[in-house]
């Protein structure tokens, strides 16, 4: 993907390959030969019709345990679910998948895995999972968990949007009672799992953090218990790595596809994401051990600290007086990610097996059900155990195959097109590809092991892929020639390498509508024949972006800000680092103290050269400028907001210097999306 510069950010949506139409599409062919493509989208070949049929043959579809525990204890369900915000903006809504009932089998432009999977998380509504534990499933991406305490409800991971968790919190509460929330419980820091946070309690209701535990339960307000490292983990990834996070998850969770048997279908761990608003608390209370317990309302839960697996800072909870095992998003019926597509740090498989089998051997003989932040239940102590260890097979496998490759010396790309997954945990409905995948999760592996260099001094620092493609295109010479041939080889189902030669075409040139079509058309079959919903997701909405170009300005969630507002202070010093265009300020080199009684804190940062460097608990006796101010007046700062500024921070020194880092925090919008293109230049 190329790297956008300042500059391009503000013309991208002004370029005709980013602003195209259909008709404008059309209107730009520059080929000789008339190929008879369309930006139309078109049905699946006979080739993908065949790919899908033979995967019926290839599992047992007459195996519906997953369906049964998927339907399992339902309570109630509105008989339509379309959830909107405030302005009538539809966030969520699993009425748009309604056509899932209109097949009795697969149609030939989905993989039925996939399919079977989609059919089982459009199944929504509240259930029991036990007296006492209760799921709403199919809100969101994830599920909305209470327990039933004394006298009130322990809430666990309450969705990603505030609209979203409020219609699960009434769903409840019309079916089990009106009753106060005890205390929120976090798994892990991601997004999904704590965004509706505003939709159960209010900010007022925190508990205070300063508190002991045992005295924030005893205060009558709510606290917001979550493993250690949330809050850094929380905001690195939706702050610091935030806008091109989610310019990628637009593909990963396909937010620009319709729903529909050519479009977007189920994530294998939900419907995808909701697209409300998004809130965020800091925790009152951090588990740091695992073996920690805590009786909260009657209830007594004890927790295992789960880092590295499928987030930096994850946690299992164990509920003895129900034989019950929380499993967070370290089991989910599914592969999940040790990389996920829309950009993370990669996750250790070797240790999310371990922790796995660590929780069977202090939990397995006695938990007769798990239940997890994605999909359903699984019931019986003999299930529990078996999907729990299949679970921890599987990522100990690809960890260890990985690694028996590398040492025989294959590169990434090779593994990737190598390793499979022994023959019985492959057919197992919970351990099949529908959010990760054997072939990606090995590249993590390779990633975290050996890097993204393969040892090959070709590879030490290509071209970009611009000047790549314009290079080979070159060389190729008469591009209408190669054209036609990789029409000739769509044909033939080679729809990998006709993607790959056509987006070199686009790169060089992205006004090449025959280019541009061709490869939006094998795409759409790799995409048919995914049986990961992102991998249909990333094929799908790459297509539709070369037929109709970017239109990512349409896709965002809205969000209060807090996320941003929770930094500390060395963390928002080095996001206004990332921020500030070093350019301007490379021929610089001055020292700013800054003081913020609200906090009792004090920072010199020395500016050297556009570089930030931030030295805590220090304050220099000759800095060039001076600033006092609230913590959060650095957000104004960030944000130049000169009003606020003025206002809020007193300066002493050489106020002009304050100034030039303001005016330069300029390289992508705080706020909104960044609508960087991905398939084209």
């Amino acid at each position: 993907m190329k790297r956008i510069a300042a500059i391009f950010l503000a013309t991208s949506m002004l370029m005709s390959s980013a602003a195209c139409t259909p008709k404008e599409i059309g209107e730009q062919n520059t080929g000789k030969a008339d190929l008879g493509l369309t930006a139309e989208v078109k049905p699946a070949t006979g080739f993908t019709a065949e790919t899908n049929a033979a995967v019926y043959d290839q599992l047992d579809f007459n195996d519906k345990q997953e369906y049964e525990f998927a339907t399992r204890g339902l309570i109630d369900a509105p008989e339509t679910l379309e959830l909107v915000d405030e302005d009538g903006t539809v966030v969520w809504s699993q009425e748009a998948y309604a056509f899932l009932d209109e097949y009795e089998k697969a149609p030939d432009s989905v993989n039925p895995s996939l399919w079977e999977n989609t059919k089982n998380n459009h199944v929504y509504g509240l259930f029991e999972v036990c007296e006492g534990i209760y799921q709403v499933r199919g809100y969101d991406m994830a599920n909305l968990t209470v327990i039933k305490g004394d006298t009130g409800w322990i809430v666990f991971d309450p969705l990603m949007s505030v609209e979203c968790s409020q219609a699960a919190m009434q769903l409840i509460e019309k079916n089990l009672g009106e009753f106060p929330v005890k205390a929120v419980i976090i798994s892990h820091s991601h997004a999904d799992h704590f965004g509706g946070i505003l939709g159960v309690m209010t900010e007022e209701d925190k508990a205070n953090e300063e508190l002991p535990i045992e005295e924030q339960l005893a205060s009558g307000k709510i606290p917001v218990i979550t493993p250690e490292g949330f809050t850094e983990h929380a905001v690195k990834e939706n702050v610091y790595a935030g806008k091109g996070m989610g310019r990628r998850s637009n593909y990963q969770y396909g937010v620009l596809l319709t729903p529909g048997v050519t479009g977007k279908l189920g994530q294998g761990i939900g419907m995808g994401q909701s697209t409300g608003t998004v809130s965020f608390l800091t925790p009152s209370y951090e588990i740091r051990e695992t073996g920690e317990m805590l009786t909260i309302d009657g209830v007594a839960l004890e927790f295992q600290l789960t880092p590295g697996t499928e987030a930096p800072a994850e946690m299992n909870t164990w509920l003895p007086q129900f034989k019950a095992l929380w499993v967070a998003e370290n089991c989910t019926g599914t592969l999940h990610n040790l990389y996920t597509l829309r950009g993370a740090e990669v996750r250790d498989g070797a240790a999310w097996a371990s922790y796995i089998t660590e929780a069977i051997t202090c939990y397995g003989k006695e938990a007769e059900v798990t239940f997890q932040s994605h999909n359903w239940p699984h019931w019986g102590n003999d299930i529990v155990n078996d999907y729990l260890v299949n679970t921890a097979a599987v990522y100990k496998y690809i960890s260890d195959q990985t690694l028996t490759y590398i040492n025989q010396g294959y590169t990434s790309n090779e593994i990737s097109n190598m390793i499979e997954l022994p023959d019985a945990l492959n057919k197992i409905w919970y351990t099949r590809q529908y959010y990760g995948t054997v072939a990606h999760n090995a590249k993590a592996v390779y990633q975290q092991f050996m890097g993204w260099y393969d040892s090959n001094p070709v590879n030490l620092n290509p071209l970009t892929p611009s000047d790549s493609a314009k290079k080979w295109v070159e060389y190729l010479g008469d591009t209408d020639k190669v054209l036609q041939m990789a029409k000739a080889d769509f044909d033939k189902g080679e729809y990998q390498w006709v993607a790959e030669v056509t987006n070199t075409i686009v790169f060089a040139d992205p006004t090449n509508t025959d280019a541009r079509l061709l490869c939006a058309d094998a795409l759409e079959q790799l995409g048919y024949q995914a049986e990961s919903g992102p991998w249909r997701n990333e094929y799908l909405t790459a297509a539709q972006e070369l037929r109709h170009g970017n239109a990512n300005f349409t896709a965002a969630t809205k969000s209060t800000g807090s996320m941003i507002r929770a930094l500390s202070a060395p963390m928002l010093f080095d996001y206004i680092a990332i921020v500030m265009d070093k350019q301007a300020l490379s021929d610089y080199d001055f020292i700013m103290n800054v003081t913020l009684p609200d906090v009792g804190e004090q920072h010199m940062l020395r500016v050297k050269n556009g570089v930030v460097l931030v030295y805590e608990d220090a304050l220099s006796d000759t800095a060039d400028v001076s600033i006092t101010c609230p913590k959060d007046a650095l957000f104004a700062i960030l944000t130049n907001n000169q009003e606020t500024v003025a206002q809020a921070v007193r300066v002493e020194g050489r106020a002009e210097l304050l100034t030039l880092m303001m005016e330069n925090m300029n390289q992508f919008p705080i706020d909104g999306t960044n609508p960087f293109n991905i398939i084209e230049p």
